[in-house]
């Protein structure tokens, strides 16, 4: 598909995201009503790769953002289309200009309701919900269960030792978005018998701050994992995002008085994303709904 659509009576050619003013970016999402501030916009650019759609005066109308791991898959997410482009196929456009520079790459992405269908359309298929659990952190905190374990930070510079537990859970090595995320992150992992068998970070992002990712093997350890950040949290606007429905850290969410206030669908195009098995790490909390 060509560089340029034609959009009612005007025309948007595709540009590199980093070409524009980070705050034409921001006032996209504003638009939209996504959290994201310029400095998360920043980020997500340092991170990955992404096109926007501008008109012949430099106006932004959409955007679309891969994050490569590898030469085999990588994350797609920001595919944002302004209200006044919505339903004029310019979200189609942009997907085509992501599959053409992402190559064979398997793809994974995280739906709003709004692009569901078009995604179907082009591909994707349905392999689980995102559930978006979000307030401000009350100064007491559920019961948890007893640590099976020894809870301690991590440096930014020792995030090796959790690169390997990592990519069990994620299912490749994504650890270059993991160095740039833990850039002023709190991290901590959790140890048993010297081995470190889940870690978690909190980091500022859109209203506050976002705990994830969060790697565990069970749901007592995601609670310890979530926990250590939310009592640092207090009185702070926080979201964790997870696939997790049900099950003792859902109720941990819940009873920590987050709001699950909405959902996107998580899909694949190629080989099937998620692939969960017992007692092995899974990611409990989402970097992102971009990053995955």
């Amino acid at each position: 598909m060509g560089r340029t659509v034609r959009v009612k009576s005007f025309e948007l050619v595709a540009r590199d995201i980093n070409e524009v003013d980070v705050k034409l970016l921001h006032a996209l999402s504003i638009a939209v009503g996504w959290p994201h501030r310029p400095k998360d916009w920043d980020f997500l650019r340092r991170a990955g790769h992404g096109i926007v759609a501008v008109d012949g005066i430099g106006r932004v109308f959409g955007s679309a953002m891969w994050f490569p791991h590898g030469r085999e898959f990588a994350t797609v997410g920001l595919v944002i289309t302004s209200p006044r482009t919505q339903a004029q196929g310019t979200g189609s456009w942009l997907m085509q200009q992501v599959f053409e520079r992402c190559g064979d790459r398997n793809l994974t992405l995280n739906s709003t309701d709004a692009a569901y269908h078009l995604y179907l359309s082009l591909g994707f298929t349905k392999e689980a919900l995102v559930y978006l659990w979000q307030g401000e952190v009350l100064s007491s905190l559920p019961a948890i269960p007893v640590l099976d374990g020894e809870l301690g930070s991590l440096s930014a510079k020792d995030l090796k030792e959790v690169a390997a537990l990592d990519e069990r859970a994620f299912g490749t090595s994504r650890y270059k978005l993991l160095a740039l995320l833990s850039e002023g992150a709190s991290i901590y992992v959790l140890r048993r018998g010297g081995e470190i068998v889940g870690y978690s970070m909190n980091r500022e992002f859109g209203r506050g701050h976002v705990i994830g990712p969060i790697v565990a093997s069970n749901d007592r350890d995601a609670i310890h994992l979530t926990a250590v950040h939310l009592k640092e949290l207090t009185g702070e606007f926080v979201r964790v995002d997870t696939r997790e429905q049900t099950g003792l850290f859902a109720d941990f969410l819940q009873q920590s008085h987050l709001a699950m206030s909405d959902t996107v669908t998580t899909m694949s195009k190629g080989r099937r994303f998620l692939n969960r098995k017992e007692s092995e790490p899974w990611v409990y909390g989402l970097a992102g709904h971009a990053l995955s």
